[in-house]
């Protein structure tokens, strides 16, 4: 009796440590995959993106100047139109314009035109009433077209939305340590490097719907520097965009358009 008695203790010892083996190894196999889910990137792959998001921000950053500041056009009158002593431009960008008065005595004798907006002189800023009345603004007896400024200033936003949209991508990517984000993130910075050229190209539009306006004063005009930095950040967003579709690929372009070949082969 006491050899059976025994004998059955044995049997359920094995089979509680056969079973207490089987659920360690289940949960080892549900562990190893819970790792391997929260595995984060290697250091040289959360480098590149750090280095593509850098990219990015120097593309918002001249956006975000470009868009606040008015010197996205100079409108130059001839030097000597006025007759006096003094002579009259305007600058202006998305949201507000400028007048200038200058003196000829400072502008460059070889220059024809009132300008450049740097020279010091008596300036009156406005903004414009296309956001809040309605209302065209009258500069130098020109009208501007409503509707083109406002499509222009409307893509410009709508590009700085999907900048941080894009950028939250970037950071949830890197926080994260998985590469799901980099195609999104990539997605919004192309479209909004794109949104940034068109609406320059709107705004350019707008300039020669104003100048067509009225014929009665002659006007020198030129793009000024937040245009080129505008243009400029476009193009770093639309290159910043790539650079993320190129770090999400599962493979190197390097090497599969100039795979490594071994010296013994």
């Amino acid at each position: 009796m006491w050899s059976n008695f025994f004998v059955q203790q044995d049997e359920e010892g094995r089979i509680g440590v056969a079973g207490a083996g089987h659920g360690t190894a289940l949960g080892g196999t549900k562990v190893g995959r819970g790792q391997r889910r929260m595995q984060k990137m290697s250091d040289s792959q959360e480098g590149k993106i750090k280095l593509a998001f850098f990219v990015s921000i120097i593309g918002m950053t001249l956006t975000v100047l470009g868009m606040g500041t008015e010197f996205w056009v100079e409108l130059a009158q001839p030097k000597n139109f006025s007759g006096n002593e003094t002579c009259q431009m305007a600058h202006y960008g998305l949201w507000k314009g400028c007048i200038r008065t200058l003196w000829v005595a400072d502008i460059d004798p070889e220059r024809t035109s009132c300008g450049p907006a740097e020279l010091p002189g008596e300036s009156n800023c406005t903004y414009f009433k296309f956001f809040t009345s309605g209302e065209n603004a009258v500069i130098f007896k020109k009208t501007t077209t409503k509707s083109l400024n406002l499509a222009a200033a409307v893509l410009a936003l709508v590009s700085l939305t999907m900048m941080v949209m894009g950028s939250i991508c970037i950071i949830m990517s890197l926080s994260k340590g998985g590469h799901f984000f980099l195609k999104p993130a990539s997605f919004c910075f192309i479209l909004s490097g794109i949104m940034v050229l068109i609406s320059v190209l709107v705004f350019h539009q707008s300039v020669l719907a104003l100048l067509s306006s009225n014929h009665s004063i002659p006007l020198h005009h030129e793009l000024s520097w937040s245009v080129a930095c505008v243009g400029s950040a476009g193009a770093i967003l639309i290159v910043g965009g790539l650079l993320f579709i190129i770090l999400s690929l599962p493979f190197s372009p390097c090497q599969k358009c100039w795979p490594y070949k071994n010296s013994t082969t």
